[in-house]
């Protein structure tokens, strides 16, 4: 199968299904992290978006749509960025693609778009951590959980609750974002484990 990870600097899907004998590449306007620039195209993945792949799990970009962020929504609707992130969104959903799967967190595609197939959690994964992930899909069946665990929550005086990976990130300054959005191991095997071997 040959499969895209548009948005993916991490490589943990490309390698994930890499390890499974796929032919897969990750894509993204940075250079990836994942020591395997052999596997990554660094440019535009609206430009190879046509390049004849079998299944594309795509991660665009969510700091103008996730909800997280919402007290900055009227500055960026006002100038332009909420639109273009949108618009870029929907670039995925109609790539010539036979199977898709777009991911993003809780955020304005429920509504701009339409509702996620699936929500997901890393501690369904074998992860501590609570991420509630939004999962677009076309012709892929839904995420089925492989070890489900207690999610490890930091209560904040306030009585606020956070994974505390969130909170790991949250110190790490410029590079949150960055840390936040990288997909979690135990996800991205269970995609290549559970759509690698579709038809």
């Amino acid at each position: 199968m040959r499969v895209f990870v548009p948005c993916e600097e991490s490589q943990a899907v490309c390698i994930a299904f890499r390890n499974k004998g796929h032919e897969a590449f990750s894509c993204d306007i940075l250079p990836c992290s994942g020591e395997h620039p052999e596997w990554h195209i660094q440019g535009d993945c609206l430009e190879h978006i046509f390049d004849g792949w079998d299944l594309m799990i795509a991660f665009p970009p969510c700091t103008h749509l996730a909800c997280s962020g919402a007290k900055h929504f009227a500055k960026k609707i006002a100038d332009g960025r909420q639109q273009e992130a949108v618009d870029f969104f929907m670039k995925f959903v109609y790539a010539p693609i036979p199977k898709i799967c777009i991911e993003n967190p809780i955020g304005i595609m429920s509504t701009k778009y339409r509702k996620p197939n699936q929500i997901i959690q890393p501690y369904e994964y074998g992860h501590t951590a609570r991420k509630s992930t939004c999962l677009w899909t076309f012709n892929l069946p839904s995420l089925k959980p492989t070890k489900i665990v207690e999610p490890d929550i930091y209560t904040c005086k306030n009585g606020k609750t956070f994974s505390r990976d969130y909170m790991v990130a949250l110190r790490a300054g410029e590079k949150r974002g960055q840390i936040r959005s990288k997909t979690y191991q135990g996800i991205a095997d269970a995609m290549a484990e559970q759509w690698g071997g579709l038809k």
